[in-house]
């Protein structure tokens, strides 16, 4: 009977020891597993892996349980996993197998828990061993700061956008359109193109998605972006071009052996539809990532992140040049944006203000977000916008609708899973606008102008235009600016305006640029004359004075002021009084100051009809382009009112540009020299130093 319990507590002992070791080797499996996933950056199934070698791991076998947990920790801390990382890093210290790394892992993450106690506990026990880490002690103070930063709060109100939001993850807003009424995004839900689940996440490979709001300010449920834009990869944090017609953003090829590089592509907008993007090649370099594009509101610079070598540690900001022979040189960001933590999502407010979210320098816990502001000095001076802004999460990817400090931002505070979602934003500021349209006199919108401005306080920038030919300029307390658009073709205008010293509300003050094509004839609108006589109205007055601003804005200019009767009447009499009447307008542009030998009075009478351009078709529908206003045409037309309102339009003032190049000659044909001028908007000064900032 003993002899068999002993047999018997043998062949336990035996099947317990089999088990052991098969479950050792199983671990052994899954830690060689996880090892290949974590090489090629795919934490979520990583991590998987080695969840499964802790847990068939014995925990007697102390040390290698603790190793098992710290590549399980670090693949949660890498894969957004929060409180799983908390737990897994615990473990690692439980089983003594923590490095002062460890210990600021976890300090960070409880940070991000909104666990500052315990968090600046971690922090001291690095610098304990480690007293020169600079993230450590930012992250010190960052903990003992937080709660009274959270305190104070800020004038910044916030709201989670469901309309957007599913249960997977959604980031990096940006709004686009004329109007902002659209709004693109990175999203991972179910809808997302491709079957594959993300090693890296363990949902589907994120997709560009777009939602539109309709005319009572309601958005649409948001959709993929139609074309060849998204594919089987993750494409995401995208941004615009500012005229519109390109898109910058972030794409991760995938391949079963090789990390996961990030790159940036560009997709071309045709036919209301993104095409397939191509790559933005910044570098030779094919071992570092390059993500998170942005365009700076005057289109000059590409911002992106990168790993490459050259930073100041984990991820920087940089940025390179686009010119129209190519991508310049890249440029490190250097101090103080860039720390030894990293630096992400950079984005512009339009009054050239640089938003990025950071977690190398001082805030509340993950990536908070921050404002980076050129001084007087040439330098970034940082700024902190506060609660509830930023919180203990990652808060990055910020869009702005116009010049308000209003917009959408993305965030994965309060969600245990760590997935991001879309928040909205408002700062209750009092800005001072210009909205400013481009166009041509008796036409349409000139997108291709290029608009300066230049104030009283140093400003000197080129402003970006839109594609209807508008621009916006954020206007600071009590300085003076002047505008000059231009175009070739065209006859530049200025405009000046003062900004108000203490406004008590915000205000948006429109101005009007309408170029005079230097080619064809353009029309001087309102200008009345006295019936049957040459006489000038006073009503007229307006009109002629702006005559007068346009010429002294262009002095090389020389011009044919013509004038032209309906068909009614004789032609010798017709011809007549159109001459004494063009002679009425030269005689006005004299007496303010033009001088005579630039000015052309000639009368044509009835011998040239007005030739119809579309923009005169949409007010009146029943002419078509094209169309010549002759006698005939008119006879033909057998409707009173729209034979009068061509004799109306046949009855005009206009103007052409004979010349550009009064008084830049001498009488033996030689250029003379020019008088020195006070500085003003020059393009090439303009270019230089707007760019002009010193990076340490």
């Amino acid at each position: 009977m003993n002899m068999n319990k002993s047999l018997n507590i043998f062949l336990m002992c035996g099947v317990m020891l089999a088990l052991a070791m098969l479950a050792s080797c199983g671990a052994d499996r899954n830690l060689k597993k996880g090892e290949k996933y974590l090489a090629v950056g795919e934490y979520f199934d990583a991590a998987n892996e080695f969840k499964q070698a802790y847990q068939k791991t014995p925990p007697k076998q102390r040390d290698k349980r603790g190793h098992a947990a710290s590549r399980m920790a670090l693949c949660y801390s890498k894969s957004l996993q929060t409180a799983k990382g908390i737990a897994a890093y615990r473990n690692v210290i439980r089983y003594k197998q923590d490095h002062p790394q460890d210990h600021l892992v976890l300090a960070q993450l409880l940070m991000k828990n909104g666990s500052y106690k315990e968090a600046s506990t971690e922090f001291q026990a690095v610098l304990d061993s480690m007293p020169d880490n600079a993230l450590a002690r930012v992250g010190l103070s960052s903990a003992k700061e937080a709660p009274t930063v959270k305190e104070l709060g800020s004038r910044y109100t916030v709201k989670k956008m469901d309309i957007f939001n599913s249960r997977r993850a959604e980031y990096s807003p940006m709004l686009f359109g004329d109007e902002f009424d659209q709004l693109y995004f990175t999203s991972s839900r179910n809808e997302a193109q491709g079957d594959e689940l993300s090693g890296i996440t363990g949902t589907k490979p994120a997709d560009i998605f777009f939602s539109e709001k309709d005319d009572k300010g309601k958005w649409s449920k948001p959709e993929p972006v139609n074309g060849g834009l998204n594919t089987d990869y993750d494409e995401g944090a995208c941004c615009f071009s500012p005229d519109g017609s390109e898109m910058y953003l972030t794409q991760c090829a995938t391949d079963p052996s090789y990390p996961r590089y990030a790159q940036i592509v560009k997709s071309s907008r045709s036919d209301a539809a993104w095409g397939k993007a191509s790559e933005v090649k910044l570098s030779n370099d094919t071992l570092s990532s390059f993500a998170h594009p942005a365009i700076s509101p005057d289109g000059e610079w590409l911002y992106f992140v990168s790993d490459m070598p050259g930073g100041k540690g984990g991820l920087d900001i940089w940025r390179v040049r686009l010119t129209a022979s190519g991508l310049g040189g890249v440029e490190n960001l250097g101090e103080p944006i860039n720390t030894p933590g990293d630096e992400m999502f950079p984005t512009f407010r339009p009054n050239g203000d640089l938003y990025f979210s950071s977690n190398g320098h001082k805030g509340l816990g993950g990536l908070d977000i921050y404002i980076a502001r050129v001084g007087k000095d040439h330098r970034y001076h940082l700024y902190h916008p506060g609660y509830p802004l930023n919180s203990a999460g990652d808060d990055f990817g910020m869009t702005f609708e116009g010049p308000h400090n209003q917009g959408f931002f993305s965030s994965n505070r309060g969600d245990g899973r760590g997935w991001d979602h879309i928040y909205s934003f408002y700062n209750p500021e009092i800005v001072q606008t210009v909205k400013g349209w481009v166009y041509e006199m008796e036409g349409y919108e000139l997108p291709a102008a290029e608009v300066y401005v230049v104030g009283d306080d140093g400003t000197n920038e080129k402003l970006s235009v839109r594609s209807d030919g508008s621009f916006t300029k954020v206007l600071d307390k009590g300085v003076s600016y002047l505008f000059l658009a231009t175009c070739k073709g065209y006859l530049n205008h200025k405009e000046e305006i003062r900004a108000l010293s203490d406004p008590k509300e915000s205000r948006d003050t429109t101005l009007q640029f309408a170029l005079a094509n230097i080619s064809a004839p353009t029309l001087i609108d309102n200008i009345f004359y006295d019936f049957d006589k040459a006489t000038l109205r006073d009503s007229s007055k307006t009109a002629l004075d702006q005559l007068v601003k346009l010429l002294n804005e262009n002095p090389n200019v020389t011009i044919e002021l013509s004038a032209h009767t309906d068909y009614k009447g004789s032609e010798a009499y017709n011809k007549r009084l159109s001459q004494r009447r063009a002679e009425s307008v030269v005689n006005y542009l004299i007496q303010h100051g033009i001088a005579a030998d630039r000015l052309t009075p000639v009368g044509y009478g009835k011998s040239k009809p007005k030739t119809i351009k579309k923009k005169v078709t949409e007010k009146y529908p029943f002419l078509k382009e094209g169309d010549v206003l002759t006698e005939d045409f008119i006879k033909a037309l057998k409707n009173e009112k729209e034979e009068e309102i061509c004799n109306q339009l046949n009855r005009r003032t206009e103007f052409m540009v004979l010349r550009t190049t009064y008084g830049l000659f001498d009488e033996q044909g030689k250029l003379k020299k020019q008088p020195k001028k006070q500085p003003s908007v020059n393009k090439k000064d303009l270019q230089d130093d707007n760019y002009d900032i010193i990076f340490d």
